[in-house]
């Protein structure tokens, strides 16, 4: 098979919103060399500019909860590491059990997230009204407050870890749109953009 190469990058990214950029930066701060990102438009024009921006620690899933506990974390240094304003407000969370059920669910949660180091506070429903005094008490089972939970502005956070990613050495690149990825064998070789094509290095398909 021939396939015939504008350029070569050992790492592409396709997506320039909150998730793209965050692999990109923590590759390129991990140390990965020649990472490309590609955005058809530009950086949070996707899904990114209009998410809530709502950071919850407490997940069903052990893998869930570890990678949102790990988001904290980097959201705390984040901000003073690039310089980039990301409006993270560490402000805490209520979540409220409104069965038995729900309740047994959200302690089991708890259980987990606290073996991760996840500070959660196990509330009644006064208590958690105390918190947050337009909770309607009737009925509530009880509650969990977290108070590593908060909100952030998901443009701020994308443009910080573009900014990041960029400081470690990964390259950006705004307007460029994949039309094809190239797959042989059932693996992918490459992809085809409206700037040319782009495999990785040694996929042993170039001409």
């Amino acid at each position: 098979m021939t396939f015939r190469a504008d350029r070569h990058v050992h790492i592409l990214i396709i997506g320039g919103g909150a998730i793209g950029t965050s692999v990109a930066y923590h590759l390129a701060r991990d140390g990965a060399k020649d990472v490309l990102l590609v955005e058809k438009a530009m950086l949070t024009h996707g899904c990114t500019w209009h998410a809530a921006g709502l950071v919850g620690q407490l997940r069903g899933k052990r893998n869930l909860t570890r990678l949102m506990k790990n988001s904290v974390y980097v959201f705390d240094r984040l901000e003073a590491e690039t310089g980039q304003h990301i409006a993270w407000k560490k402000v805490g969370s209520l979540r409220l059990a409104g069965s038995p059920e729900r309740w047994s669910e959200i302690r089991r949660s708890m259980t987990q997230a606290k073996s991760f180091g996840v500070e959660c506070h196990s509330l009644s429903a006064d208590e958690a009204a105390a918190r947050f005094p337009y909770i309607i008490r009737d009925g509530i089972e009880g509650a969990v407050f977290i108070p590593g939970d908060g909100y952030i502005d998901p443009y701020s956070l994308t443009m910080a870890y573009a900014k990041g990613a960029r400081m470690f050495g990964a390259k950006i690149e705004e307007g460029v749109c994949v039309e094809e990825v190239v797959i042989h064998n059932r693996r992918a070789f490459g992809v085809v953009t409206n700037g040319g094509v782009i495999p990785p290095v040694n996929n042993g398909l170039q001409k």
